[in-house]
């Protein structure tokens, strides 16, 4: 694997980092979506991904910093 900011390959610890993090933000994006999929069947709740907001949300409530 190589650093291609720099164009030079990445030392074994650099690597071993790198994987260690890529390792804890998969684990964590799958908890997310387990707990997405968690809930009360009575109750349910739905996601949206869309890059805008549906009809009747203010916009301005969700401004990035």
């Amino acid at each position: 694997m190589r650093n291609e900011r720099h164009d030079e390959r990445l030392s074994d610890a650099e690597l071993e980092l790198f994987l260690q993090y890529l390792h804890r933000f998969a684990n964590h994006d799958l908890d997310l979506v387990a707990l997405m999929q968690v809930g009360d069947p009575e109750y349910p709740a739905y996601v949206t991904f869309a890059r805008d907001p549906e009809r009747g949300v203010d916009p301005t409530a969700y401004r990035r910093p």
